[in-house]
């Protein structure tokens, strides 16, 4: 082969790298900003359900019991600034504790009742949608070629958020027989 070929080869290998990292740079770009869509819809979930549970404890403190309108109001302010730095387990607290309240409450109106059940599916959607934005983004940081050459190297990997909900019933994973996604 001639100098020319092995110059017209090298610089086809290059403009097909340079076109990949182009490609690969555009796709980390839109997956982070999927990333983000993601965690402010699942944080504003987040933010409404303690915002109803603390209306519940304020408001209809009778209905639910005195000391189940502490242990809400606690989970809120846990929720809110939690003390160990785990919002995952503080949130699954204020979960547990929302899960535990009887069906019918007498005295709390059945659209807070309505709007606790849907936030709290929605929360469960929201959370399933970002971890798979986070997966998406972890799996192409991961793969071997934006690895060696460091693409979105200095930005912080995103971290999942697992928390416990009820989606089962809402996928019908559970009666379905398929195997439940954490």
């Amino acid at each position: 082969m001639t100098p020319d070929v092995w110059l017209l080869l090298t610089a086809a290998v290059v403009l097909l790298l340079v076109a990949w990292v182009t490609w690969t740079l555009t796709r980390l770009g839109r997956l982070e900003a999927r990333v983000e869509r993601a965690w402010t819809a699942l944080e504003t979930q987040l933010t409404r359900r303690a915002e109803l549970a603390e209306e519940l404890a304020r408001d209809h403190a009778t209905a639910v019991g005195e000391e189940r309108a502490a242990r809400l109001r606690a989970c809120v302010r846990e929720v809110r600034a939690p003390r160990t730095g785990d919002r995952e387990l503080a949130e699954n607290a204020l979960g547990r504790e929302l899960r535990d309240l009887p069906a019918d409450l007498p005295g709390v109106p059945s659209g807070v009742r309505a709007d606790l059940a849907g936030t709290a599916i929605r929360i469960g959607l929201a959370r399933r949608f970002y971890n798979d934005a986070v997966r998406d983004t972890s799996a192409l940081r991961t793969r071997r070629l934006p690895v060696l050459l460091r693409l979105h190297a200095s930005r912080p990997v995103p971290r999942f958020f697992d928390i416990e909900d009820d989606l089962r019933e809402v996928t019908g994973s559970a009666a379905g027989g398929g195997r439940a996604r954490p």
